[in-house]
This record gives structure tokens, C-alpha cells and sequence, in this order.
């Protein structure tokens, strides 16, 4: 099955305190993020001033993925859209009894009519329209699976964890209940906050239940906690997948790369640990690893950080073990005598830690 990705990080992360891109970061960004084959980036919300309007016409302009500006479901937001030239308008609606209430401050009937009136204007414009239904997954089926019905000719409409209240369990519970009130697995989309760490498995969780397009942030750039990673959400369906998993269609030797030249772009940064893209995920230095990982890369990781343009780093150095300066010695065709595997880890000991090709130039010249 090929499920659609679409970037939301230029745009989450912009709602991030402390964060204003500028349009040249977000032109940056959206160039990289182009790079993966993506079907649409969300550059911006138009309404909220001419940067954003200005990112996005500067990316309409140059990508082959559509540039998408968002919308409130009012005529004045779907104007700046249009004003803004983005490729696609995607307007955002509450559908909750408490967003209805509390945000919006209209009954659904109304809800219903100026949503209307807001893709109507968009179509007027000649544009392409999405339709997002804000805190969704806190909505009642029925009532989500009536604004499906409400308006047919929308290709993609998109139920949203809004506060990332979900889990997997629940999120395939809703989704098949949508596809067995006749909703099209064809326009329904997702999309999924971090608040309880577990956007990417939200992502994965639904796309199983048969959603076939989902909203995804890299490095969970977002509001609060963040979105579903782009990165986790591609390498963990790959992996668990294990070829049979969902399709999405994109260039995954470009993931990695493409991944931190988005971050540096907006002149973000991943803690070393962050799965995926940070540098000590793909880095070993515990003997036993190093020692089997000489041998079978695969022993200690789950999958090749190459698939995904990353790179396998081994470090050896004072927590290097027997294991690992007997297989170093070995590979370079030197017998591994107590005596050699003992002065080689204090050479470890003493110059390192060093990468592979330097620990192996090492033996040369010592050996």
C-alpha cells in the first residue's frame, strides 16, 4: 500500500516558543526536505504574516512537492493562502464538542457551513484543498465520519491528534471504525502529537488500519512534545516492515542527509541520542559490540544506518575489550596472542578512543 508523507516542519516548528524562521531558513528547509521525494511540505500559515506568505511562494516556485499554506475556515485565511500562491490550501477545523465550544464557539451546523464557505473560496481561487479536523481522534466517529460524507470531493481530510492524547490501541480502533462507515482509506490522512511518546506509533498504528496519508515533522519538530518523526516513522516501518510494511514512496538513501539539512536550515540540533539522527545511535564502543560488529555489522544494530544515507561509527579506546583488539588483529592477518591482545589495549587505552580506519592503522604500524 503507498501511503502519501506530508512535511509539517517548517510549519510546527515555527509554532515552537522562541522560534522565527526566517523566509531564507524556511526556503533552505523546504529545498532539503524536496531532496526525499515528498508529496507536500506545509511551509507556513499565511494568515499570520508576510514571512510566511513569502516562504511559501518562494517554495512553490522551486519544489516538486506541493507547497501547502493552512487556513482557519475563514475566508480572510483562505485569501492569504491564495495571496501566498501555495500550491494547496489546507483548512483546519475543530470538530470536538470542547474545541466547538471553547475554540471556535459554534455549533456544529455552523462548524459544517463555514467550512464550506472556506473550501468553496479556495476552489473559487483555483486551488487545490485539504481539510484537517482538529482534536479528531477526540471526536465521536459518526460525527467525523459525517464531515467525510459533508464534503465528497475533498481528496484528503485528516483526523488530528491534536493533544497527542492517542495510542496505537486506540488509533486503529478509530481508523477502522471510519473505514466501516464507509469512509475511502484513499482521503483519509492522520496526524499525531508527541505529548506521550508515541506520535510514530500512532503513525504506523494507523497506516496499518488503512489511513494512506499521514503528517510527519522532522526530528518531531513541533508545538509542545512535537509530531510523529519523519525519520522514525520511514526507517521503523522499513525495519518492522521487513519489506512488507507500507510504501512511502521517497528516496530513503537521502533520509539522514536530507533529515540534517532541514534541522541546520532552521538551525536546529538533536540531542546525540535522538533515534535515527543523532550521532551516538549509530556509534559503538562496548567491546562485546565492537567485537561481533567487526564481524557482522547487523549483531547490534537493526538495520544499516547506510540504507538511510547515515553512517556506522566504531570507537575504540579505553572501553575496548579483548574481543575487539583480538578481531582487530585478526582482519590484519596477526596472530592474537595474549601478549599482542594485551599491548594492543593499552595502545587503545592510550591513544584512543579512534574510529575503525585509524584503529586499523594502528595495528599496521604496530604489529
Amino acid at each position: 500500500m503507498t501511503v502519501t508523507l506530508r512535511d509539517v516542519t517548517i510549519r510546527e516548528g515555527a509554532q515552537m516558543p522562541g522560534r522565527e524562521y526566517d523566509v531564507e531558513a524556511r526556503v533552505a528547509a523546504g529545498r532539503a526536505l524536496d531532496r526525499l521525494g515528498l508529496d507536500a511540505i506545509q511551509a507556513g500559515f499565511p494568515a499570520v504574516g508576510e514571512t510566511d506568505r513569502a516562504a511559501i511562494r518562494r517554495l512553490a516556485g522551486e519544489t516538486d512537492a506541493s507547497v501547502v499554506g493552512i487556513a482557519r475556515a475563514r475566508t480572510a485565511d483562505v485569501d492569504a493562502a491564495l495571496d501566498a500562491s501555495a500550491d494547496v490550501i489546507e483548512v483546519f477545523v475543530p470538530t470536538s464538542d470542547r474545541h466547538l465550544e471553547h475554540v471556535l464557539g459554534k455549533s456544529r451546523e455552523e462548524m459544517v457551513a463555514m467550512t464550506g464557505e472556506a473550501l468553496d473560496r479556495a476552489r473559487d481561487g483555483s486551488v487545490a484543498v485539504h481539510l484537517t479536523l482538529v482534536d479528531g481522534f477526540r471526536t465521536d466517529p459518526a460525527q467525523l465520519a459525517a464531515v467525510f460524507d459533508a464534503f465528497p470531493s475533498v481528496p484528503t481530510i485528516t483526523v488530528a491528534d491534536t493533544v497527542g492524547a492517542r495510542t496505537p490501541d486506540h488509533v486503529r480502533e478509530l481508523v477502522a471504525d471510519l473505514r466501516a462507515r464507509g469512509v475511502d482509506g484513499d482521503r483519509l490522512g492522520v496526524h499525531f502529537h508527541d505529548d506521550l511518546g508515541v506520535a510514530t506509533a500512532n503513525t504506523l498504528a494507523a497506516v496499518d488500519a488503512g489511513a494512506t496519508t499521514a503528517d510527519v515533522s522532522v526530528a518531531s519538530l513541533g508545538e509542545r512534545a512535537g509530531n510523529a518523526a519523519l525519520e522514525r516513522v520511514v526507517v521503523a516501518n522499513a525495519v518492522d516492515g521487513d519489506g512488507d510494511g507500507a510504501d512511502f514512496d521517497l528516496d530513503r538513501s537521502a533520509l539522514v542527509p536530507a533529515c540534517r539539512a532541514t534541522l541546520d536550515a532552521l538551525g536546529e540540533s538533536v540531542d546525540p541520542r535522538t533515534p535515527v539522527l543523532g550521532e551516538a545511535v549509530t556509534t559503538h564502543e562496548a567491546g562485546i559490540h565492537t567485537a561481533a560488529m567487526l564481524h557482522d555489522p547487523g549483531t547490534f544494530e537493526p538495520y544499516d544506518p547506510a540504507t538511510f544515507g547515515g553512517e556506522r561509527r566504531l570507537v575504540f579506546g579505553p572501553g575496548s575489550g579483548r574481543g575487539s583488539a583480538r578481531a582487530l588483529l585478526e582482519r590484519a592477518g596477526i596472530d592474537p596472542t595474549d601478549e599482542r591482545v594485551a599491548r594492543l589495549l593499552d595502545l587503545l587505552a592510550e591513544r584512543g578512543p579512534m574510529d575503525e580506519a585509524t584503529a586499523t592503522t594502528l595495528v599496521d604500524d604496530e604489529f
